[in-house]
């Protein structure tokens, strides 16, 4: 990202379809200094990348304001101890109200009190602590206030649920009666009518207060130079409304039974009943958010430096605290088991149901839950850093995100709605004019403009990413971005690095040997010493074996690293290098008398490190890292799904083959330099091929980028993780296996929708229109074409929720 760039992201309310989310799109893109902005209608969320030095998160907010939505709100109250004065009240609301997202402050001097509004979700709560510090007071906040911006939206949410459904029962109640008097005028009782006086006094609350919120978005559409859901129905209502005070007008009391404000009453009903059920159902698509939310224990049991155990909130926990675990509570941070041996829970992390075993030196997972020991933990990541924190925001932000199709549809919605109302008086003229009545017209009309709402659309593709990447996280497999998800499914290669990836990333040294006039434990001695600077998996390997032996290791005086060959360097006077038979060459050492050990080791999968000492071949240190348990497996499944898998290592081509023979890889890439790696996935993409790059060290970020999706291992560097498309959280390689079959069942449920949608609109606008008017010889009632288009978007949401129990 650009220095000076910024990102944040709005809960955006009052979208009614995806029509409005095209519309605040296209204006926020147009907005001074913003470099992108993706609005979805789904998560009813707005990502917003722009230049902090050209515009803010208050003009952005206007942006949205102007374009008749609004931006949800939240509230913060600080205590701050040293508040005195009404001055010092009004420095610290200077000082406040230049941080990006905060729109509001007000003091209660008394109450040594700040209130602090802010733009839901766009600043962190220690961004305003640490500008109170710097204004120089000092300040606490009430446990009450530290919950984050998605427990926030959660309630949030819940508020406005219950709200809608309050106005739904108003909604009911109102127009029963209207519908009861028609449903028994069709059962022969003509003595039913309520009479035009209570139609009106029934049908005018529902259209013009409980409607009032149509009228508002109708508005601010049509003022944006646009169309969209609301405008559909309110155009159709309001005739029907019309019409009906049309006939009062000129046939008096004979009107009665002649009346249409039970369509209009019901039309609104229906409406607000396909928005509460969308809303519910759309709740369960976040559930995965949710269920991940609440792994997050409140407290923890803190050991204080005095011995004694006191319980703290988890938000007062920092990095190196030490934590005490008791069986059957979750493990409330990330840290490093200090003392104690457990088994441990960690399925709704990394999606593998069997219990795993962990002991003293072993890294633990917040959100795991300890089953049998007691552990005593020290915190390494806390707070937002943590791994729990980190997939909530990856599975977030894919949530948030919109595949190439989505965009398609996006254009599409765009001309629906005024092709519709085009539609729509085509149809009323038509009938009109060819032997039908006014009325016949109008109800035509107004059925075509009911049922073709864009919402099935826009919902189509958002709603089976939400639930699709919500199941990959419940599976170990994060999705970074909805692309990733969409391109998952048409891999044919996988590119691999070896170390880490195909292998435990945790080699172990099996031999050394030594030629000439040195000796094992020097030759050992003088590596370990040397690989004591590096932070290689095999250097590691080394050190530790010469460790395990009793060796003493002794200083180095210099060391230098040579990229895809080795390191050299200086011990006690003594001239040391240790690397691959390049780094021999460039040293003019002659390593004649160590390649059969070499090859002979080599051909039983380990890696060889050839050691020169003064200039001489001293001899080799052969280390062994372990092919994952899993991998065979995974391959298999591959394979079976006509992936091809390449394997790159730095290894010696010797030991790269034998390794790919065990797990009959089909394409082998030895002796290759970290910044190779890209260059080969480069080639294979030039073939044609759709790649995926899977690796977890900080020099396979490049390939990982270039990819077409890359694929990171949970357990590997943060640069890794942050340059692919997707985590596995395990770091298991039958987490791709998964991913693929994520992709393809998540894609078949977007085409699915969208076949859906397409069908309803292509099948129910011409019905509305008429065009089988000769056929059925009837017109479709506009409160069917209501409930119709209230259906539609709840199968959409339905049909996405299946997702949830595919078999992947």
């Amino acid at each position: 990202m650009q220095a000076g760039t910024l990102q944040t992201e709005f809960a955006i309310q009052g979208m009614t379809c995806s029509a409005c989310s095209t519309r605040l799109e296209k204006m926020l893109s147009r907005a001074a200094g913003v470099q992108e902005a993706l609005v979805n209608f789904a998560t009813e969320k707005a990502a917003v990348k722009f230049d902090a030095k050209l515009t803010s998160i208050a003009a952005l907010v206007d942006v949205v304001d102007r374009t008749g939505f609004s931006v949800g709100t939240d509230q913060v109250a600080i205590h701050v101890r040293d508040l005195k004065s009404t001055a010092d009240a009004q420095c610290l609301s200077a000082a406040l109200k230049l941080i990006n997202g905060v729109v509001g402050t007000s003091a209660d001097v008394a109450a040594r009190q700040i209130n602090v509004t802010v733009v839901a979700g766009s600043l962190q709560l220690q961004q305003i602590l640490a500008v109170v510090t710097a204004a120089g007071f000092a300040a606490d906040v009430p446990r009450t206030e530290l919950a984050d911006a998605e427990t926030l939206q959660r309630l949030h949410d819940d508020q406005r649920l219950n709200a809608e459904l309050r106005t739904l029962k108003i909604s009911i109640a109102l127009t029963v009666p209207l519908v009861l008097q028609m449903l028994l005028q069709f059962a022969g009782y003509e003595d039913s009518h309520v009479g035009p006086e209570l139609e009106v006094l029934l049908a005018t609350p529902v259209q013009f207060l409980i409607g009032a919120r149509c009228y508002n978005a109708a508005w601010n559409a049509i003022r944006g130079g646009s169309a969209n859901m609301d405008v559909l129905v309110v155009m159709g209502t309001t005739a029907a409304y019309v019409y009906s005070w049309y006939l009062i007008y000129r046939l008096g009391p004979a009107a009665e039974g002649e009346l249409y404000f039970e369509a209009s009453a019901v039309i609104i009903t229906l409406v607000l009943l396909g928005k509460y059920l969308e809303a519910k159902a759309r709740r369960r698509t976040t559930d995965a958010i949710r269920q991940l939310m609440d792994l997050r224990p409140e407290t923890a049991r803190v050991k204080q430096t005095d011995g004694l155990v006191a319980e703290v909130p988890v938000t007062e926990v920092r990095s190196g605290t030490i934590v005490i675990v008791k069986p059957g509570e979750r493990i409330p941070v990330d840290g490093e088991i200090l003392t104690g041996r457990s088994e441990l829970d960690e399925s709704l992390i990394t999606g593998e149901s069997l219990p795993v075993l962990r002991q003293s030196g072993d890294a633990v997972t917040g959100g795991a839950i300890n089953i049998s020991g007691l552990l005593e933990v020290r915190a390494t990541h806390v707070g937002q850093d943590s791994m729990l924190a980190r997939i909530i925001r990856m599975v977030a932000d894919a949530q948030a995100g919109k595949a190439a199709i989505q965009r398609l549809v996006d254009r599409v919605s765009a001309v629906f709605v005024p092709a519709v109302i085009g539609i729509a008086i085509i149809s009323f003229t038509v009938i009109f004019y060819t032997g039908g009545n006014f009325e016949s017209a109008l109800i035509s009309a107004v059925a075509v403009l009911v049922i073709a709402c864009p919402c099935a659309l826009g919902l189509a593709t958002p709603m089976s990413i939400m639930v699709g990447t919500g199941k990959g996280a419940m599976l170990g497999v994060l999705i970074k971005n909805a692309e990733a998800l969409e391109i998952m499914e048409k891999v044919d290669t996988l590119v691999v690095d070896k170390t880490g990836t195909l292998t435990e990333g945790k080699p172990r040294l099996v031999s050394v040997t030594a030629v000439g006039e040195f000796d094992e434990t020097t030759v050992l001695q003088l590596a370990a010493s040397l690989e004591r600077a590096s932070e290689h998996p095999l250097a590691e390997a080394i050190v530790r074996g010469a460790e395990e032996k009793g060796i003493s290791l002794v200083s180095t005086d210099h060391f230098d690293s040579v990229t895809g060959q080795g390191v050299t360097g200086s011990i006690v006077g003594r001239t040391v290098a240790l690397g691959n038979l390049k780094l021999m060459r460039a040293l003019a050492v002659d390593a004649q008398l160590l390649s059969t050990g070499a090859d002979a080791a080599r051909a039983e999968g380990q890696t060889v490190m050839l050691v020169a000492i003064d200039g001489k071949a001293a001899g080799l240190i052969s280390v062994a890292d372990p092919v994952k348990q899993s991998t065979a497996e995974a391959i298999r499944d591959l394979h079976a799904e006509g992936v091809k898998i390449v394997m790159l290592t730095g290894d010696n081509l010797t030991t790269a083959q034998a390794v790919a023979g065990k797990l009959d890889i089909d394409r082998v890439e030895a002796d290759v330099s970290p910044d190779q790696k890209a260059d080969i996935v480069k080639k294979l993409q030039a073939e044609g091929r759709i790649v995926a790059m899977a690796g977890d060290g900080i020099n396979d970020a490049p390939a990982l980028a270039q990819a077409h999706v890359g694929i990171a291992m949970g357990t590997g560097t943060d640069v890794a993780i942050e340059s692919a498309g997707v985590t596995l959280v395990k770091g298991d390689l039958r987490g791709i296996v998964r991913a693929r079959r994520l992709s393809r069942a998540t894609m078949r449920n977007i085409r699915q929708n969208l076949f859906f949608a397409f069908i309803y609109n292509s099948l129910g606008v011409p019905v509305a229109a008429g065009v089988l008017y000769p056929v059925f010889g009837l017109l479709l009632s506009p409160m069917i074409a209501a409930a119709a288009m209230s259906f539609s978007s709840v199968s959409v949401i339905t049909n996405a929720l299946r997702l949830r129990k595919a078999k992947i």
